[in-house]
């Protein structure tokens, strides 16, 4: 068994970067110190001569081979790198281009974002894995701004303006894949903090069945989809899925009796058969803008990326009014909580009574890893003060971390929901603008989000450090 502790096989991230991911896990080696023009690496390959030899080649200086056990260097390899899709022979093209690299790799991880950040005395770039942000490289101070005009020119961006953000988009293309990356500019103390969005094209992965809906809250989610008019409002913060949720909607309604709209920003995923727009603000085509031109388009169903403004709502409600099948986003805590925030946006209660059919609020919770998860007996401590723990709760498990999830303790992530669906009782309360209806949920039996919280605790689907916010949330 192998005894040493996980902050054991951290390698500071100035030696990681020096061989790529590709390599490291290809050669099985990992780089231990550097010292002017000699590398010194660990590796259990049973070949050292043959293996220094050929990295003197590649990496272009003195190898020297420290010998390591298997099980360590599995450990080394999966705590500090990733395995990605791309061939070795092809990620040693990319050395020359960084950019080129950092994106390709940011995708083969699947990384959402890219976060790069000037300090003092270095910039660093972080990947957003799994709803969290890991440090991958780090770029010296002199080569960041070659970088950031780089992406600036790509994107359709100023590089002249540094004081001001900015925001542009890039089509990326490697070999057969395409995709788009949003850009994001932003001034800093000590440079431009750029974020880039991988926005991903491919539609064939997202389906109702896969989300994480209860088989109960999918039974009552595709009964609300079936209403040929009415809104169905999805909420949760930024990056929660409602936006996958809302994909894996229309492709399921997407027929070709039915004519879709929808008004995006940006377009995340590309649908065959639905007329997707693109949000302009710098021409004033904004929603409510966008809105008015769908009315005129003889719309089905209609796809709003956010509702963001009273402008928004309003027009939402109308089209909703006036025969069309509504689905959107917002920004609220619960499901009930958005018919609060709809009221606070001036939509009158008895137009809003009227028209929305179901509102639902999701979170994304990362999955503990089926290899390394621990038993642990549950102490009061665990849980946040005042949280009424269950009674069958007599054990969790929590996150440990191992070779097979790269020591993180979670290996994916599952959406969780809260279905409201607006009955006759509620349609009531909204008119009357009755807000609190803690005992219609009981009484209903309606799933909120923290009890769905609380059962992938129980089953050991993931940790209470996961879904401690939403614990919390009394």
């Amino acid at each position: 068994m192998n005894m040493m502790s996980k902050t054991a096989y951290e390698i500071p991230l100035e030696l990681k970067q020096l061989i790529t991911s590709n390599q490291a896990f290809h050669y099985r080696v990992v780089p231990m110190s550097k010292n002017e023009n000699t590398l010194q690496l660990k590796t259990d390959n049973t070949d050292p001569d043959s293996l220094q030899k050929e990295l003197a080649i590649i990496l272009g200086c003195t190898i020297i081979i420290i010998p390591e056990t298997t099980e360590n260097i599995e450990s080394y390899l999966t705590f500090n790198y990733r395995k990605t899709t791309v061939s070795s022979s092809e990620k040693l093209q990319y050395e020359d281009r960084f950019l080129q690299k950092l994106i390709t790799t940011a995708k083969d991880y699947g990384s959402s974002d890219i976060h790069m950040e000037p300090y003092e005395k270095l910039c660093r770039v972080r990947f957003r894995l799994d709803g969290k942000l890991k440090e991958q490289y780090t770029i010296s101070n002199t080569e960041y701004p070659q970088l950031v005009n780089q992406i600036k020119i790509q994107s359709g961006l100023d590089i002249s303006q540094k004081r001001l953000a900015q925001d542009g988009r890039i089509t990326f293309k490697e070999g057969t894949e395409e995709f788009d990356i949003r850009v994001s500019t932003m001034p800093t103390l000590y440079g431009e903090k750029i974020v880039l969005r991988l926005l991903n094209r491919n539609t064939q992965e997202v389906s109702l069945n896969d989300l994480g809906f209860t088989k109960e809250e999918l039974e009552n989610y595709r009964e609300a989809i079936k209403n040929p008019q009415g809104i169905i409002l999805i909420s949760g913060p930024t990056g929660s899925g409602k936006t996958t949720t809302l994909y894996a909607t229309l492709k399921e309604l997407n027929k070709e009796t039915t004519n879709i709209l929808t008004i995006e920003d940006p377009i995340e995923y590309t649908l065959q058969g639905i007329n997707q727009v693109q949000l302009r603000e710098d021409i004033e085509f904004d929603f409510p803008a966008a809105l008015r031109a769908f009315l005129r388009q003889d719309p089905d169903i209609i796809m709003v990326g956010e509702i963001r403004d009273d402008r928004t709502a309003a027009m939402a409600i109308k089209a909703a009014l006036t025969g069309h099948l509504v689905l959107s986003t917002i920004h609220t805590n619960s499901a009930w909580a958005t018919i609060s925030r709809l009221i606070d946006m001036k939509v009158p209660a008895f137009l809003l009574a009227n028209t929305i059919t179901m509102s639902i609020a999701q979170r994304l919770v990362r999955k503990l890893c089926t290899h390394c998860k621990t038993k642990k007996n549950t102490e009061i401590k665990d849980f946040p003060q005042g949280f009424d723990i269950p009674e069958e709760i007599h054990h969790h498990y929590i996150a440990v971390g191992c070779n097979q999830c790269y020591h993180t303790g979670y290996m994916g992530r599952k959406a969780i929901y809260e279905i409201l669906p607006i009955t006759k009782d509620l349609e009531i309360a909204i008119r009357h603008n009755e807000l609190q209806i803690d005992t219609y949920i009981e009484k209903r039996n309606i799933k909120t989000l923290q009890h769905n919280a609380i059962r992938m605790v129980i089953d050991g689907t993931t940790s209470v450090e996961e879904v401690y916010a939403l614990l919390s949330d009394n």
